[in-house]
């Protein structure tokens, strides 16, 4: 019995030299060769012999592809709510709460399973099979002098800016941070124009258009800014979150939205994003702050365990400061990578007992998202735990969250995207880097701002990026509209068996008032969900008993498989 689905070709991977048909080239060299001289995002489903589908994405996702089995039969879509059921899956829902967005192979929807980045999915007519097949191998071979790396880095860059260009408004984003600044430069080096758009925030901290004017008069572009209003969230929030497949949390949509809805007003059609430097190249502060615990792991056992830890047991030594941070200290690093990367998850912090119904808590299982993790962090092929962060990071920061705000919202914009920083040789280059040129002692993206100080000005290279990070927190306490739509979206919400309704009250008239830019996330993601359910399932209402697809027909392979 052959899919219900027709073929689904998504980008432009590139077909091997000498076959006619992707059915026949994955058919003679498996998808992963037929596959790996694609360069953009792509992501494909190709019937093949017998009863045998083969699905494959890109090594970020750029690309989206979700399937579910109905009555037998394999079926396929770009989206999940393209092909969902009825009802919701309640672990999903937990990971949402956990990481405000559904990480795959998880989607919202009961039996409709998303294929994760970098993996190909083979279909027997029974079952479906998960492999990886990208390369998440980092390895250090050849040079490491200086000059000839940034040699080659400059044309690598200038490689995939050039490929990312439409034909039209030669256009990007430009937060005024590396990334961003980087491409508006090299447009304006290859077209000769080139068109920045900027958003910023009247609120004290939030508000970086400073530098993205220094970017834009340092590279003379055609700079448009607009300054988003709590009245543009008030308007803009629902349809946001509505225009997902499922629900997501990233509170930058909104203001990416409106930034791209600036361009195509314009009759911009195409943006590039900076996205994924950060990642490739090591300029998250986690990174730096991670290499601190190295330092216990590096101290002698006798000097832990005979002398520091007895001493930060002593009584009392939880109200002495310096003693309390170093228990903290202690306790982070003794936990591990990458389990320690989630230690000051909100979720958990808040308390799941405190935040969720008791019956909804006893139908997940919490420890489900720390042994994905630990699945992800083990994929990748590496020396160190800095490289291995950065895989970590491709998965969860930019195939799950960073690449799919952007692409939804220039999508509801009405605008392509290309994201030249995650170009392919631009990534396998990252990939060839030292350890010591992403993170030198604590100094974050060392080799990228090396490589491009005679290009990009000094303000740009030193600042610390924020990016478009949303005040709501802030404004859900001072404007009455914006504060009467979060109050009624998480009390509706309330109302629908997940979250206990004192929590709630606690988090709308406490919690929120005193750390508005702390608690005002857990706002934010809940108003989101709320708005999602709204859209799309109105009338649902969690009820114990098993989801719908809870013992999925597919089985994932080891990493070194």
């Amino acid at each position: 019995m052959h899919s219900s689905c027709s073929p689904l070709l998504l980008g432009h991977p590139t077909l091997p030299e000498g076959f006619q048909s992707w059915g026949a080239a994955i058919e003679s060299l498996g998808a992963a060769q037929a596959l790996a001289g694609s360069r953009g995002p792509f992501a494909l489903a190709v019937p093949l012999s017998g009863e045998r589908v083969c699905l494959a994405v890109d090594r970020f996702a750029g690309e989206t592809l979700c399937w579910r089995v109905d009555g037998g039969r394999l079926r396929w879509a770009a989206r999940a709510d393209e092909l969902g059921g009825a009802l919701i899956d309640a672990q999903a829902l937990f990971d949402y709460l956990f990481f405000h967005m559904i990480p795959s192979p998880r989607t919202i929807f009961g039996g409709v399973h998303r294929l994760p980045a970098g993996h190909v999915g083979m279909w027997d007519g029974k079952q479906m099979t998960l492999s990886l097949c990208a390369n998440l191998s980092f390895g250090h071979a050849g040079s490491a002098e200086f000059e000839p790396l940034k040699r080659e880095f400059r044309e690598l860059l200038l490689q995939a800016v050039t490929a990312e260009l439409g034909h039209g408004t030669p256009a990007c984003f430009l937060s005024g941070g590396t990334d961003s600044s980087t491409l508006a430069g090299y447009i304006k080096q290859i077209a000769g124009e080139a068109h920045t758009y900027s958003i910023g925030f009247d609120a004290a901290g939030y508000d970086e258009m400073a530098f993205a004017r220094i970017a834009a008069k340092h590279f003379g572009t055609r700079h448009h800014e607009y300054y988003v209003t709590p009245d543009d969230v008030v308007r803009g929030a629902a349809k946001v979150a509505g225009a997902y497949d499922q629900p997501f949390g990233n509170s930058s949509a909104l203001p990416a939205y409106y930034c791209a809805l600036r361009a195509r007003e314009d009759g911009v059609t195409k943006l590039l994003a900076g996205d994924g430097g950060d990642e490739l190249f090591g300029g998250n502060v986690r990174y730096a702050a991670q290499k601190v615990y190295d330092i216990w792991d590096r101290l002698p056992a006798l000097v832990r365990n005979g002398l520091i830890e007895p001493m930060l047991g002593l009584p009392g030594a939880q109200h002495i400061p310096v003693l309390r941070k170093g228990r903290n200290y202690v306790r982070d690093a003794k936990l591990g990578l990458p389990d320690r990367m989630q230690h000051y998850n909100l979720l958990l912090r808040l308390g799941i007992d405190n935040v969720l119904v008791p019956a909804f808590a006893a139908s997940v299982r919490p420890q489900s998202v720390f042994e994905q993790q630990r699945q992800v962090w083990a994929m990748a092929s590496a020396d160190n735990d800095l490289d291995r962060m950065l895989a970590y990071d491709w998965r969860y920061t930019l195939a799950e969250s960073d690449l799919p705000k952007v692409r939804g919202t220039t999508q509801l914009a009405g605008v392509e995207v290309g994201f030249p920083m995650i170009d392919a040789a631009l990534t396998d280059f990252s990939m060839r880097l030292p350890q010591s040129y992403k993170l030198k002692g604590y100094k974050l993206r060392w080799f990228f701002k090396e490589a491009l100080r005679d290009f990009l000005p000094e303000a740009i290279i030193t600042k610390q990026k924020k990016g478009f990070g949303l005040p709501f927190g802030l404004w859900a306490n001072t404007h009455a509209p914006l504060k009467a739509l979060a109050s009624d979206s998480l009390r509706g919400f309330a109302t629908r068996g997940v979250v206990r309704p004192d929590f709630v009250k606690a988090l709308l008239d406490d919690y929120l008032p005193t750390h508005p830019g702390y608690y005002g996330e857990m706002v934010w993601i809940l108003m989101t969900l709320e708005q999602w359910l709204r859209r799309h399932r109105p009338d649902w209402r969690f009820e114990a008993g098993p989801a719908d697809g809870a013992s999925p027909a597919y089985r994932e392979m080891s990493a070194s498989s």
